[in-house]
C-alpha cells in the first residue's frame, strides 16, 4: 500500500493564441502546475496531483486527457453505458462549461443567485464545479478543493 488516499487537481485554462503563450505547449503548462503543487501534494498531503490543463480552443493536456479517459471508463462500467457515450458526454459538458466560463469572464455573470460572487471568480467556476460533480460520482477518493 502506497498510503495515497486522495487525489488533488488544479484547473488551468490558457489561450494558446495569446502572445504570452505563443511558444508554450500543453506540457509546459502542466509542468508549471506540477512545479507549483506536486511536491507539496506528494510530501505534505500524501496524495496524487493532476494538472487539469485546458486551452480556450478546446484542447486538453495529456494528464487531463488521461483523467477524462479513466473517468469515462469508470462511468461506463458503473452505469452500463458504452465508453464512447460516456466520453462524448463528458467532453461535451467540458466544452459547454468552457464556453460558459469564457462568456462569464468576458461580459460578467448576469444571472440570479450568486450575487455575492465576484465577476473575476466566475471564469473557472463552471469548469471546477463540473469536475467536482463528475469526480464525486465516479471517483469518491478525489477531492476538489
Amino acid at each position: 500500500s502506497s498510503g495515497i488516499n486522495a487525489e488533488y487537481g488544479d484547473v488551468k485554462v490558457f489561450n494558446p493564441r495569446a502572445q504570452s503563450n505563443e511558444k508554450l505547449t500543453y506540457e509546459d503548462q502542466e509542468d508549471k502546475k506540477n512545479k507549483a503543487y506536486l511536491h507539496r501534494v506528494l510530501e505534505v498531503e500524501k496524495a496524487t496531483f493532476i494538472p487539469f490543463v485546458m486551452a480556450t480552443t478546446g484542447g486538453l493536456g495529456s494528464d487531463f486527457t488521461r483523467f477524462v479517459q479513466q473517468l469515462s471508463a469508470k462511468k461506463a462500467k458503473k452505469t452500463g453505458h458504452t465508453y464512447e457515450e460516456c466520453i462524448r458526454y463528458l467532453r461535451v459538458r467540458l466544452q459547454f462549461s468552457m464556453v460558459r466560463s469564457i462568456t462569464c469572464s468576458l461580459r460578467g455573470y448576469r444571472g440570479t443567485g450568486r450575487k455575492n460572487r465576484e465577476d473575476s471568480s466566475t471564469d473557472l467556476y463552471h469548469v471546477y464545479k463540473l469536475l467536482c460533480v463528475a469526480c464525486f460520482f465516479t471517483c469518491p477518493r478525489l477531492t476538489c478543493q
